[in-house]
């Protein structure tokens, strides 16, 4: 499903994000890419929506080569990747339903269609009664939901989710990691971005930690150490 190869990332000749990473997520796994500020975690998630490409090595998503992928493939790979952003990234001049149907809209999606998939990912965020509201109606934890509701509407076989609860109080943070591991049930890979050490260890799910740019841990049912 997703394989690094020997991946580096070199912003300058003194920034070396990533050095010499090689990984290997299978289909259906639920893995949290841990490490300090500045460890290339980041970096990491980038390249695996072909957002950033690597200086050198492979990065392998699927059928997708995205040392090599050409730019207008790209919207068809990130179809089969949803992307969850710490900001939420919420249209807030249009509705919850309109922030979703916007997404298929841009990907071509039909109308009729899309008024299928909106009520459809908003029950599995629990938010079935909140098309109509914006953003700002909304609390922190809802507008996390409205924007995991969002990455599903193209059904992706892969969740990349960057510091999703970095701006979520505990109790909320513990609601979206409970929404990821229902998610990853259905049988989708996520790939789950943070520093947040509590949620980490309450998952017991495979653990991959980064430091200075390289991994330095890949544990099963892994901890937060550092």
């Amino acid at each position: 499903m997703i394989r690094l190869k020997n991946v580096s990332k070199k912003y300058s000749p003194s920034t070396m994000a990533l050095q010499n990473v090689s990984l290997h997520i299978r289909p259906g796994e639920f893995v949290s890419i841990v490490g300090q500020s500045g460890t290339g975690k980041t970096t990491l998630a980038k390249l695996l929506f072909a957002e950033e490409l690597p200086s050198r090595g492979e990065v392998i998503i699927g059928d997708w080569d995205i040392s090599k992928i050409q730019a207008e493939d790209v919207p068809l790979l990130r179809r089969q990747i949803g992307v969850v952003f710490q900001d939420f990234k919420l249209l807030t001049k249009k509705t919850v339903s309109e922030n979703i149907a916007f997404a298929l809209e841009v990907s071509g999606v039909g109308s009729r269609r899309i008024q299928e998939i909106v009520p459809q990912v908003l029950k599995i965020v629990n938010l079935h009664d909140c098309g109509n509201r914006y953003p700002r109606q909304l609390s922190g934890g809802e507008q996390q939901r409205v924007a995991i509701a969002r990455a599903l509407a193209h059904k992706p076989k892969i969740i990349v989710a960057d510091e999703p609860t970095g701006n979520l109080d505990t109790i909320n943070a513990h609601e979206i990691i409970n929404l990821l591991k229902k998610i990853n049930e259905f049988g989708t890979t996520v790939v789950l971005v943070t520093h947040n050490r509590e949620v980490v260890n309450h998952l017991r799910r495979r653990v991959v930690t980064l430091h200075d740019g390289q991994i330095i841990s890949d544990e099963e049912e892994g901890r937060y150490r550092l």
